[in-house]
């Protein structure tokens, strides 16, 4: 059970990756930190605010307290990244702790508590939390990037106007087990 939603997990954590590398890749530069008001973040300040939160949950996980002493979390909403290189490195650092950490868990890790802000959580609860953290961040990059691209903007699920076709393709699939991700990842370019 434990591997199997790891597995699980990983395939959530992959997806929400892609959904902003689409968004990030369909931005112009500009449109990355534009805000919609002061008060609202921009996708270069999400991306930052998620990269601090990466490092700090999951750069060692099983033995320190999620949020590290060194996380300097008021600066990450600071709309200050000077480029769009330096927001996809940081998107990309973030992620790849997440990953190498989440790569070398074991089933006996389920075992352990993980603390954050010194509440324990299952492994599990600690997962899921970040899982709900992440897609709800993901989700205001990819609002903010359609809002920025306007009629430019390539849909990253079902397009309107094409859901019957979409279900219809589906249903004339056998029944089978499969993770709902597993399309989209196996073909990230597919729209």
């Amino acid at each position: 059970m434990t591997q199997a939603f790891l597995n699980s997990a990983l395939k959530q954590f992959e997806y929400y990756k892609l959904l902003g590398d689409k968004t990030l890749a369909q931005t112009p530069e500009a449109g990355l930190f534009w805000q919609y008001n002061e008060t609202c973040n921009s996708i270069a300040t999400i991306v930052k605010h998620l990269w601090g939160n990466m490092l700090s949950r999951w750069t060692d996980l099983l033995t320190t307290d999620g949020e590290k002493p060194w996380r300097e979390r008021e600066a990450e909403f600071d709309n200050d990244l000077p480029d769009k290189n330096k927001v996809i490195e940081l998107w990309n650092e973030g992620w790849n702790c997440l990953f190498t950490t989440l790569h070398s868990l074991t089933p006996d890790d389920f075992d352990k508590l993980v603390y954050i802000r010194n509440q324990g959580h299952t492994l599990t609860e600690a997962i899921n939390r970040q899982i709900a953290h992440y897609a709800y961040h993901v989700g205001q990059m990819v609002y903010v990037g359609k809002m920025v691209c306007c009629h430019e903007w390539t849909s990253l699920s079902i397009p309107r106007g094409q859901s019957g076709a979409f279900n219809a393709d589906k249903f004339n699939q056998p029944r089978h087990k499969a993770h709902f991700t597993d399309e989209f990842l196996a073909n990230p370019h597919q729209e």
